[in-house]
């Protein structure tokens, strides 16, 4: 049997703790230590925090130093899209010598960053340990995916990609960032600041520098999904003309053209979700996946991730630099 690997929780919020379960299902890991800034999480056992029937019996803490100081093969980061807010954090686990699997959106590719970037990365690389960013939507569906179906085709002039999400089944801080319930002016305003999808320009990126493309520039779009008729979900309820979601485009440009287009459209009234893929190539590829759920997804996609940046050799590493992953 494989080595058991240790991992330690740092931020049990919506997605977090269900990376917490996913792990915890798992005879091949072990949670020993998990934080949260949360007072009423505080002291709680780590299995009843995450919603398990059964006790961990291992309690969470605010005091992030200490859990830190514990024994351990991996961090699962997950506080935050920004990777500017997150560096701290990140910094802080990788002094403590853990390698660290992060949903962060913006780590997923994270040298459109700059500084920050070359901060963590040499970090990493001094104290021996690996960085990796990932998740759904930046991570798989809209970067990862495309790349490993480039692998059957000879050559590929251009990448096009559809994701449709239906956000009406996902948790309530995501339905609140794609400005659920806003109106048009409010979500204008708004609008690639507090109200956007992390990680499309990350995507394109990543797509971009796997398949050795020099681009001229990165472009994004972004605009409000309006209701029609009258929505309710678990948490909100839409009125028409009020918004339900964002509309959002990143192009990857070269030499005037589009070589690369991600189209993502997450709204809680998008009906079936759809993810598609077009490879313009010999051969052509179409790629039609009927919609994934984001929030379990994403949990899957960290959890089995961890093996393969435990392996990783230290420093900032993308989803593109590491092995295929999979269930096991």
């Amino acid at each position: 049997m494989a080595k058991k690997i240790r991992v330690i929780c740092f931020g049990l919020g919506p997605i977090g703790s269900g990376l917490a379960r996913v792990v915890a299902a798992r005879p091949d890991f072990q949670i020993v230590g998990a934080v949260d800034i949360d007072p009423a999480k505080k002291d709680q056992d780590v299995g009843r925090v995450i919603g398990l029937d059964h006790d961990l019996k291992v309690k969470v803490s605010d005091d992030a130093a200490r859990v830190l100081k514990k024994s351990a093969d991996v961090v699962l980061h997950c506080t935050s899209s920004s990777l500017k807010l997150v560096e701290p954090q990140l910094a802080a686990i990788i002094r403590a010598k853990h390698n660290i699997v992060s949903t962060c959106e913006e780590l997923a590719m994270p040298w459109g960053q700059g500084a920050i970037a070359k901060r963590i990365d040499a970090l990493a690389k001094k104290f021996k340990v690996s960085v990796l960013g990932t998740g759904i939507n930046p991570g798989f569906m809209m970067d990862t995916l495309p790349i490993a179906l480039t692998g059957v085709c000879q050559q590929v002039t251009s990448v096009r990609v559809n994701r449709v999400v239906d956000a009406s089944k996902r948790r309530k801080p995501l339905q609140a960032k794609i400005g659920t319930g806003m109106t048009v002016a409010e979500f204008q305003q708004k609008a690639g600041k507090q109200i956007r999808h992390v990680g499309l320009t990350e995507s394109v990126a990543l797509v971009a520098r796997t398949l050795r493309w020099k681009l001229d520039q990165i472009e994004e779009t972004i605009a409000p999904v309006v209701a029609t008729q009258p929505i309710k979900t678990e948490f909100f309820e839409v009125k028409p003309g009020f918004v339900t979601g964002v509309e959002q485009y990143g192009y990857g440009i070269q030499n005037g053209t589009r070589v690369i287009e991600l189209h993502l459209k997450m709204c809680v009234d998008a009906g079936e979700g759809v993810d598609e893929v077009w490879l313009e190539g010999k051969p052509a590829i179409h790629s039609i996946i009927r919609g994934v759920h984001g929030d379990l997804s994403t949990a899957a996609v960290a959890a089995n991730s961890i093996r393969r940046v435990v392996a990783a050799p230290p420093g900032l590493v993308t989803m593109a630099d590491i092995p295929i992953i999979s269930v096991g």
